[in-house]
């Protein structure tokens, strides 16, 4: 319906506009007495009614351009400046609203302009004089319709200025005073929000009990039946707080925060959960219908808490399986491959960080390679496990340990082969530059070994069963194994 007034107002621009006024000649007289005035207010208003901002910024701005004595310039102002904040345009914005303020009669309700003075500022990030202008709104305009909206807003800018005590005692003041205001609902859930941050977990508790039948149409309904949960499991009611998390996971399979409350409820149980504890987290995470990654790789991960290795096998090849370009994938194969390596299991270590390598992430894809080097040259794979290394010093976004420990095993490759001076630099590299200290001092004892073999056998021919090593490249990262 609101598009049709939209329509029917450019009808009667065009209706009353000279050029249009031969094409509707059975019009009525009122139409033709709309003058130009009247016809921009009525295009800019109705425009802005049906969210077409760019119009109805443009109707508007002529109007208080053209007709500055016109009775509506004030509204028109008004309704400017929130046609041009809709359309993000906050320096426009933010000179309407308060030109709008030196009007007299202030348009709109007593303190609106500089309310939404306030607000352009808000979104400007503009957050200390955004707050200034809220309080201006509570202390002059006492009374007025849009002081529950200023303290809802004044209680944000708290939260971005970092002052949380004081956005909680905001929050408060607003909902002890306008309990049934529209923005009551959001400002309980945002105030249990900053309580759990606060780790006042047990006033949240109370806040969020009541949120779902006391806003039952809400849309951070959700949102809150998951931040309950968590503020159970905070306050020390694990048992209730994970079969919220549960409800919310199964009421809201789609949710963003679906995952997390799977994790958490997963974390929880390997935490402060005895092994039945665990053991039903296990089965319930199995069970999930449809399944997920994130529920199989938690699954995996309570089974090995359990010292159950076959259940946490039987978990992560489903993942592997059923989902083989999820992140979580890539990351259960690499901390199989660790697991491999651990045990002296070369080559099962170099099949999952085979899988590993394949990942998106560059951590986990720098980590598998790195472990895939070094599972390969502890089987002798000379040409691979240099490949491998050599793609771990390319890798783009690499850690600096993880390029380091790389380009050691470069330098371990050649001298298993006898190819001692490439070695040297290599070692010479990792000994001048890596940020560990022990992998610096484990380099320079291989490269004085190395001297001491050159010295000792100075005409011996390197072997030639790895390929050249490239020129090394230049990147920037950390972590890793040492």
């Amino acid at each position: 319906m609101k598009r049709v007034s939209v329509l029917c107002a450019l009808a009667l621009v065009v209706a009353a506009a000279p050029w249009g006024r031969g094409l509707s000649v059975l019009a009525p007289p009122a139409v033709f007495a709309l003058d130009e005035a009247e016809r921009l207010w009525l295009v800019g208003s109705r425009a802005f009614d049906d969210g077409l901002f760019s119009l109805a910024s443009r109707a508007l701005g002529q109007l208080i351009e053209r007709y500055p004595t016109d009775p509506h310039v004030g509204d028109a102002t008004l309704l400017l400046g929130k046609a041009r904040l809709a359309q993000k345009s906050f320096p426009g914005a933010l000179e309407a609203f308060r030109k709008a303020q030196t009007l007299s009669p202030p348009p709109g309700r007593p303190g609106e302009a500089r309310f939404w003075e306030a607000e352009t500022l808000f979104r400007m990030k503009r957050f200390s004089e955004s707050r200034d202008m809220y309080q201006r709104v509570l202390k002059d305009s006492e009374g007025s319709p849009i002081v529950p909206d200023a303290m809802y807003g004044l209680a944000w800018t708290d939260l971005e200025l970092k002052q949380r005590e004081v956005a909680v005692a905001d929050f408060r003041r607003l909902l002890f005073a306008h309990p049934d205001h529209p923005t009551a609902a959001s400002a309980t859930f945002y105030l249990a929000r900053t309580l759990v941050e606060m780790k006042h977990p047990d006033e949240a508790v109370v806040l969020l009990r009541s949120f779902p039948t006391k806003y039952p149409d809400h849309r951070l309904v959700p949102d809150a039946r998951f931040l309950l949960g968590q503020a159970l499991i905070a306050a020390g009611d694990t048992r209730e707080g994970t079969a919220e998390l549960r409800a919310f996971a199964q009421a809201y399979p789609s949710h963003d925060l679906t995952p997390q409350a799977r994790r958490l409820t997963a974390d929880t149980a390997l935490k402060k959960g005895n092994k039945a504890d665990v053991a039903d987290e296990y089965k319930q995470l199995m069970a999930q219908s449809p399944p997920s990654a994130e529920a199989l790789y938690d699954a995996g991960t309570l089974a090995t808490r359990l010292a159950r290795p076959r259940d946490a096998e039987a978990a992560w090849a489903r993942l592997r399986k059923e989902f083989p370009d999820h992140p979580l994938a890539a990351r259960v194969s690499l901390e199989q491959a660790q697991g491999a390596f651990g045990r002296n299991s070369f080559k099962e270590a170099s099949t999952f960080a085979q899988a590993a390598a394949k990942s998106s992430e560059d951590a986990v894809r720098g980590e598998a390679l790195v472990l895939l080097g070094e599972s390969e040259l502890r089987l002798k794979h000379y040409p691979a496990s240099y490949q491998a290394f050599q793609q771990a010093v390319e890798s783009p976004g690499q850690e600096p340990a993880l390029r380091f420990r790389a380009l050691a095993g470069i330098g371990l490759v050649m001298e298993e082969q006898r190819q001692w001076t490439q070695a040297a630099k290599y070692y010479d590299e990792v000994a001048a530059k890596s940020p560990d200290k022990t992998l610096r001092a484990w380099a320079k004892e291989r490269r004085a070994a190395i001297a001491a073999k050159l010295k000792a056998e100075p005409k011996t021919a390197p072997r030639s069963a790895a390929p050249a090593p490239k020129k090394t490249p230049v990147a920037a990262s950390s972590g890793g194994r040492s």
